[in-house]
């Protein structure tokens, strides 16, 4: 600590509430911190349970534990490190219901230590309504980062775009693989799912607009046809080799004759059941079969998955039928923890990558990637962890102007920490540069045109402007859209906690967006069914941008031609075209809200190998 640093109060630390969101590898080291730290409250919430793969970095955790809840059993071990502390678990979502504004505003601190991007972008906009600082945090292996959120005074987790995953259609995944990953997600979400699990629901399949996409779907819906009758004979001699026929090989036969597919690619070589277990009993594989389970690190050979192939089905196979026995639920679902549906899944990736020329992955690796593992260290926790709480006491203080936000980087040739002045919001961020502002509303008698007419209008100011109402659904009101005004608010599916985007529509002097958190009141409304809060609000207007003018070959300004066909010059700003705030503009986009399902997509990461199925 520097000389001149004031000591921050420790009456200050007792009287703080704080929330620590996650009680995963960061999650137990900052637990551990703020305990013996000395916060005064400490609320844990985290929906996973405890697996084997968590032992070795989450240090809250023992093997009895394993299947338990972690803020639970975080809680227990945090708590002996100091009794004085009160610290309160809760085993479930971030996102759910009881997690509302109110309660978020009951904390002094928030600290995220995450590993979901959604779960992390909910906190941070929660705490940006509620106007509760945030720490976030996070670990890629031997890299971390530290970054303090603060409403109005730092950058947002949102101010920065983040990387979007990679997208493979269905066709490549059912037809066209060309990685291993390929291979691994088709054996444990198509497979695996057909077999043991929930078959895939058709209405899932119908909104791809790529041909090549729907006519794989269309050959996939008849595929589970054929794959219902086999899942009918789990249990019989003849289920292993008729599944394994099925998959490897007639619909292997079916894709080689798709001749336009293997103009510019290998096509892939089907197996038969017969002759591959032939050679495995030859070679002895079957009979040592214990031992290619025991050893996991091993790339295995085709006879070798097909001894494993043959195994995890039976155990398989058998808990289906003890549990329809017992009259239990028969349904399996893969577990990265689970031997029987990890061996099934890693022997199916293989054989599959064998068909297609693909290199096969080892049971450890195909672990990893299937159960969505990214490397994780205990050091780089134990030390993101401990910077978390020293920007803590930044916060504590309000001194946001000496917070940092630190990287750890062990292979940058410059220092194991690099830090750096907190950013600025960014004015363009769809999360924090927006105008946020609550409402409280009887929901039992407000309708849509109190909330215009009576409150947007008159208490914030809109006056006579063109506005647009949306929520995450789509556009509820605009000008050219009304018939919703006579509606209950409950009847448009807001309701507590629900967000609204305002949108100002005039091209002069418009306001910034504004995004109202509703609140459902407690007490009886006497003045109308919708109360802004108490404080003044004053909506800022939006900066003007300078155009850019256009170029030509020879560096000259060019005239701008509007769609309507009339000329404007470079020094002419045309008219916005009415668009959803958070979505692209697009003028002839319908005005009322629908919802649509997303298209069948399967979403790899390639930078840690992570598995993210839509």
């Amino acid at each position: 600590m520097a000389p001149d640093e004031p000591v921050l109060p420790l009456t200050m630390i007792k009287q703080s509430r704080v929330l620590m969101v996650g009680a995963g590898g960061i999650g137990c080291e900052l637990l551990k911190n703020l305990v013996l730290t000395g916060f005064g409250e400490v609320h844990i919430v985290d929906l996973d349970t405890i697996d084997l793969s968590n032992l070795n970095r989450q240090f809250l955790f023992r093997h009895e534990h394993i299947k338990k809840s972690k803020a639970f059993v975080a809680k227990e071990a945090a708590q002996k490190f100091n009794p004085a502390v009160k610290i309160v678990a809760h085993h479930a979502n971030i996102k759910d219901p009881e997690f509302n504004i109110e309660w978020f505003s009951g904390f002094t601190l928030v600290f995220n230590a995450l590993d979901n991007l959604e779960a992390r972008r909910h906190v941070n906009k929660m705490c940006l309504v509620a106007d509760v600082p945030l720490i976030e945090s996070g670990t890629t292996g031997f890299n971390g980062q530290v970054q303090v959120i603060k409403k109005g005074v730092t950058a947002c987790y949102d101010c920065t775009p983040k990387e979007t995953p990679k997208t493979f259609p269905v066709c490549t995944i059912r037809s066209t693989p060309s990685q291993p990953i390929h291979c691994i997600v088709w054996g444990k979400s198509y497979l695996l799912n057909e077999i043991f699990g929930t078959s895939e629901d058709e209405s899932a399949f119908d909104h791809s607009t790529d041909a090549d996409n729907a006519n794989e779907i269309a050959e996939l819906k008849r595929e589970s046809e054929a794959l219902k009758q086999i899942r009918e004979s789990v249990g019989t001699p003849e289920f292993t080799e008729m599944l394994f026929n099925k998959v490897f090989k007639t619909d292997i036969i079916r894709l080689r004759s798709m001749e336009d597919m293997w103009k510019t690619r290998k096509p892939p070589e089907p197996l038969d059941y017969a002759e591959i277990i032939d050679k495995a009993k030859t070679s002895g594989v079957l009979a040592a079969k214990d031992a290619v389970l025991a050893n996991g690190q091993k790339i295995w050979s085709l006879e070798e998955n097909l001894a494993v192939f043959n195994d995890s089905l039976a155990r398989l196979s058998q808990r289906v039928l003890d549990a329809k026995a017992s009259g239990a639920d028969s349904i399996i679902t893969f577990d990265k923890d689970d031997e029987d549906t990890l061996d099934f899944v890693a022997a199916s990736a293989n054989i599959r990558s064998t068909l297609f020329g693909i290199e096969r992955k080892s049971k450890f690796d195909i672990k990893q990637m299937a159960g969505n593992i990214i490397p994780a260290i205990a050091t780089t926790n134990a030390i993101v962890a401990g910077l978390c709480v020293l920007e803590s006491f930044k916060v504590l203080r309000g001194e946001y102007d000496q917070a940092k936000e630190v990287f750890l980087t062990p292979f940058a040739p410059a220092r194991l920490l690099a830090s750096d002045k907190s950013r600025e919001p960014n004015p363009d961020c769809p999360v924090c540069g927006v105008f946020q502002t609550r409402a409280y509303v009887d929901l039992s008698r407000a309708t849509l045109s109190d909330l215009v007419d009576n409150f947007l209008r008159l208490k914030l100011g809109y006056g006579d402007k063109e506005i647009s109402i949306s929520n995450e659904v789509g556009i509820l009101y605009d000008p050219d859209e009304t018939d919703n005004l006579d509606k209950k608010l409950s009847e448009l599916g807001i309701k507590s906690d629900s967000f609204l985007t305002i949108t100002d529509e005039d091209d002069e002097v418009p306001y910034v967006n504004v995004v109202i958190a509703i609140q459902e009141a407690k007490d009886p409304l006497e003045d109308g069914p919708i109360k802004g809060t108490t404080e003044e609000v004053k909506i800022p207007v939006k900066p003007k941008k300078t155009p850019v003018p256009e170029m030509d070959g020879n560096g000259d300004s060019v005239e701008v031609v509007p769609s309507n066909g009339t000329t404007a010059t470079h020094n002419s700003i045309l008219p916005a075209k009415r668009s959803h705030p958070d979505g692209p503009d697009d003028a002839s986009a319908p005005k009322k809200a629908k919802s649509s399902a997303d298209n069948d997509v399967v979403l790899i990461e390639d930078n840690d190998g992570a598995i993210l199925i839509d």
